[in-house]
């Protein structure tokens, strides 16, 4: 039975690991994101961006190549059907999400969105965009995560 109790714990300690850390990372992406409002000076304003736009990367990267499929393996794993059709309705949205996030940083790296106006509008848009994935990051989290771990801790 304490075989079992390090099992989970070791599986499913990681993946709590894994979220707190990228919600950390989260963190540093909205200060990041946040500085970039009112920067006038080029130079600073292009390396704010550049510097938003790394982290915005590693951020989106982590949802989708850790995090995810980290909350989707924990879910199957506890046989949780409810949770699974949630992420299956969410994770269109967050794809899209993803696909304008990263779009912003290529143009960005073309030097297609260092112009005032237009940055001003990408960066407006984006900043719903990041909201609502959030959002819908959140509740991945208390479906798929929240809703086990007092499984993890009893198995």
């Amino acid at each position: 039975m304490l075989e079992s109790c390090r099992n989970a714990q070791e599986r499913w300690g990681g993946v709590h690991q894994l979220i707190d850390r990228w919600l950390r990372d989260r963190h540093e992406l909205v200060r990041s994101f946040d500085s970039l409002d009112g920067v006038q000076a080029p130079k600073t304003n292009a390396e704010s961006l550049q510097n938003f736009c790394q982290l915005l990367l590693d951020y989106v990267s982590a949802g989708h190549f850790e995090v995810y499929e980290q909350l989707m393996n924990e879910a199957q794993a506890f046989g949780d059907t409810r949770g699974l059709e949630l992420a299956k309705q969410i994770y269109p949205r967050l794809e899209t999400i993803t696909a304008s996030a990263l779009n912003f940083n290529d143009r960005c790296d073309n030097g297609d969105c260092r112009e005032g106006t237009c940055l001003t509008s990408e960066l407006k848009q984006l900043r719903q965009q990041l909201h609502e994935r959030f959002e819908l990051e959140d509740c991945l989290i208390e479906v798929l995560h929240n809703a086990h771990e007092q499984k993890a801790a009893t198995v």
